[in-house]
């Protein structure tokens, strides 16, 4: 009996050995293959077949390590280093990276972007076409990736803080299609040396502070592009930079590990560790993975040996985490040199076939348009009229060209029809139908998606009107807010607002006065001076399902936390093509109160940076609450500017003050009027009606109409129907001149053709091109007033 024992517990050891070696080796094998796609993709982009590439070779051995960890339901906020894990992971294949090289603008060829974004940047659907969450627990997932530097730090806090939501809240233990009780966890990627941004730094200090699951990988190579790390990081090394930060005993923090990014058996067991100690105890983990090598350098736009000694070069060589995995196998008796030599050549084959794949999808049918624009050439020619020589070239040129893209053929279109008028023959007829048709296809693989379509858009959301008893109540408009805050707190158990002030004194305002005590600290809650990851934390949750309010305490310092919002969420809808949301919605307050900072209206710089989000700027916290209603019910990101100098007059309170909408890009007529159409929004109302007082007098009837939402803006055109009755047109806001004002001023003379119907020339009416000045006076001589509207309105009607 004793015998038989052990042979079982031999067998079983030897079961074991033979399982643990075909993972390794098969390990190795996923590391060879993304290494021979870094090769493959670099002779790609300089034979001229791709335009640019960035790669993650030199990482590989690091980022299987720490897929190894990655489970359904955790979230990768990376950056373009970061192939091995998509292909370890199973979010890529190497087809799919490649026809992401190649632009292929087939979302069917490439998932991630639909050839809008270059190599390497990857994501994973969040919301079907039906406005429904994904099943994101049975998926490992990927928030879209960004090129700049950082730049996924912030959001990876929110999709972190998620986790810590979902596991202490009751209310949340339903939805298990977002979340299993808060076991995920959001893995982050990042340079050694884009540590150096203050993204990065602001995310960890929130992360210590919050105690969420995030587990940041810093893939330390020594250089950031061709400056060596003593230049980048005090002390030459982030994890002792970060020493401050470390947990100890009962403190808030960071737990620290340093590994070498060649160690393959070090790396499995340190992050098995860091990563189990984050899913459990919702403690974030900073992993320095040092050593790590860049075989390449740092893109295709360069050549690393330019500023890299040779002895640097020869060690990078020696300690290359492929080379050293390869020695582990042989030294630990895991594999033999013709087993590692099998692997090696079959990855070159997975790599080679699976270009090839992606390059024939891509270029397929491009050949086939130039084979109908030849054809129809030919047509032409078989006509013999016209620029039979033009024609006779063109098509040459295009036939020789082995690599033809898109542009090629319609710039070829193009030439032949700009040389030969509308219906000169039916030959050059057919050839604009084709040209037409193309033009047509090509502008939904590049220009579409800004925004959402179907049951995602808020632009389908129904209108709801305000409804009001006989005698309705009349409240001061933050008590407005806040009832209105209550209503929604009550109802809908994703919403959590969270901003600097916001939980226990209610906001500056007043809007969430009470609440927190009511709704609890984790729904309404206080947050630190760091608007950059207020931002990204609305962002993380967002991305996972919640419906964030996160305030920006005052307009002027959205600036903080505008590049996360413009180059992530405004873009986020168009670069994953319509596949990955982020629902977020930013309130903040702006126009009038007192100083520089505190009476800013970047009107211009907000609808030119965050195209892609819905601005809306209610004149009134009754118009506020139905734009948050509104946004509600969608899964577009959109910005709310309350009106600084509302929260105290008075309003009538709506009885469905919580289910009424305002529609998105439909402008309301506050007065009508015969003589002059004047166009603003927000405070800037409340002055234009003032100074109507006095044009009224002289007799002057003005029409008033607030545009409610800047982007989108008139959908319908209502403004051009009130300048065809007057033929008088001023617009009226409280940004720089050429700002906001100029915004509305080319949408109406331009985009709704407003300039066929003028009397007079239009004019606009905005605040000093300094920041305004402190004080009562300072205010009236830095905005418009009304004296300013009577003048320039009197002055038009005297033309």
């Amino acid at each position: 009996m004793i015998e038989n024992n052990e042979l079982a517990m031999n067998m079983q050891s030897q079961l074991s050995f033979e399982e643990f070696r075909k993972e390794v080796l098969g390990d190795y094998r996923m590391a060879c293959v993304s290494r021979e796609v870094s090769l493959l993709g670099r002779r790609e982009v300089l034979t001229g077949k791709a335009k640019f590439g960035i790669f993650g070779d030199g990482k590989e051995v690091a980022q299987i390590a720490m897929s190894k960890y990655f489970l359904p339901g955790d979230f990768r906020s990376g950056y373009y280093r970061d192939q091995t894990i998509a292909f370890a992971s199973g979010i890529a294949t190497v087809e799919q990276f490649f026809s992401q090289l190649y632009a292929d603008p087939d979302i069917e060829h490439d998932p991630f972007s639909a050839g809008r974004q270059m190599n390497s940047h990857f994501s994973t659907p969040n919301v079907d076409a039906d406005g429904q969450w994904l099943q994101l627990t049975a998926q490992k997932n990927t928030a879209a990736d960004m090129a700049p530097t950082a730049a996924q730090m912030p959001r990876a806090l929110g999709l972190a803080y998620a986790s810590r939501l979902f596991r202490e809240l009751p209310e949340l233990h339903d939805y298990h299609h977002l979340s299993h009780n808060g076991n995920e966890v959001c893995f982050a990627t990042i340079g050694d040396a884009s540590t150096s941004e203050g993204h990065f730094w602001e995310t960890m200090n929130a992360a210590g502070v919050l105690q969420v699951p995030l587990v940041t990988f810093v893939w330390d190579d020594g250089y950031g592009i061709s400056v060596p790390r003593k230049y980048q990081t005090t002390k030459g090394s982030i994890s002792a930079a970060l020493e401050g930060f470390r947990k100890s005993g009962n403190s808030n923090g960071l737990e620290i590990y340093n590994v070498k990014g060649w160690d393959y058996a070090g790396m499995c067991e340190v992050f098995e560790e860091g990563i189990r100690k984050a899913r459990e105890q919702h403690v974030p983990v900073l992993f320095h993975v040092e050593e790590i090598t860049q075989p390449q350098g740092h893109s295709t736009s360069g050549s690393h040996e330019r500023y890299k000694s040779k002895e640097r070069l020869a060690w990078e060589k020696e300690f290359d985490c492929n080379t050293k995995m390869r020695q582990w196998l042989l030294e630990n008796a895991l594999a033999t040199e013709p087993m590692l030599q099998e692997i090696e050549a079959e990855a070159k084959t997975v790599a080679q076939e699976g270009r090839r794949q992606a390059w024939e999808k891509y270029i397929a049918p491009i050949k086939e348009q130039v084979h109908q624009l030849l054809a129809l050439c030919q047509e032409i020619l078989d006509e013999g009229r016209g620029d039979v020589t033009f024609v006779t070239h063109t098509m040459q040129e295009l036939a020789a060209n082995r690599e033809p893209q898109r542009r090629d053929v319609l710039k070829s279109a193009a030439q032949i029809l700009f040389r030969h008028p509308r219906q000169f023959s039916s030959a050059i007829d057919a050839l604009q139908s084709f040209y037409d048709r193309q033009l047509a296809l090509e502008k939904e693989n590049y220009n579409t998606y800004l925004y959402a379509a179907g049951a995602n858009s808020a632009m389908n959301v129904p209108e709801v009107r305000a409804e009001y008893s006989e005698d309705p109540q009349v409240l001061n408009g933050y008590e407005v807010l806040n009832r209105y805050f209550d209503q929604l707190f009550d109802t809908n158990p994703l919403v959590f607002a969270f901003g600097e002030d916001v939980g226990k004194i209610g906001d500056v305002n007043q809007g969430f006065a009470g609440l927190q005590q009511k709704h609890g600290k984790v729904r309404i809650a206080d947050t630190g001076i760091r608007e950059l990851t207020i931002m990204g934390q609305g962002i993380g949750m967002a991305l996972r399902g919640l419906r964030p309010i996160a305030e920006i305490q005052y307009l002027d310092y959205l600036l903080y936390g505008l590049q996360p919002l413009s180059d992530d969420v405004a873009s986020l809808q168009y670069r994953t093509k319509g596949t990955q949301f982020c629902p977020i919605i930013v309130r903040t307050r702006g126009h009038r109160l007192e100083g520089i900072w505190h009476s800013g209206s970047p009107m211009g710089m907000i609808i030119n940076s965050l195209r892609g989000f819905f601005v809306c700027v209610p004149r009134n916290m009754v118009q506020a609450a139905g734009m948050y209603n509104t946004l509600l019910q969608a899964n577009e990101p959109g910005i709310v500017i309350e009106s600084l100098n509302g929260y105290r007059l008075k309003e009538r309170m709506p009885e469905n003050i919580g289910t009424f909408t305002v529609p998105m890009g439909v402008p309301e007529v506050l007065h009508e009027g015969a003589d002059i159409t004047i166009v603003s929004y927000g405070s800037t109302l409340r002055v234009i009606e003032e100074a109507m007082q006095t044009l009224s007098q002289q007799g002057i009837s003005c029409e008033l109409i607030d545009v409610q939402t800047l982007l989108p803006f008139d959908i319908h055109h209502s403004i051009l129907g009130s300048l065809k009755k007057t033929n008088r047109i001023l617009f009226v806001d409280e940004d720089v001149p050429g700002g906001g004002t100029a915004y509305m001023f080319q949408q109406v003379m331009e985009v709704q053709g407003g300039y066929r119907w003028l009397d007079v020339a239009p004019r606009t009416l905005a605040a000093q091109a300094h920041r305004p000045a402190y004080g009562s006076d300072g205010d009236y001589f830095s905005k418009p007033n009304a004296e300013d509207v009577v003048k320039v309105v009197m002055d038009m009607m005297r033309e």
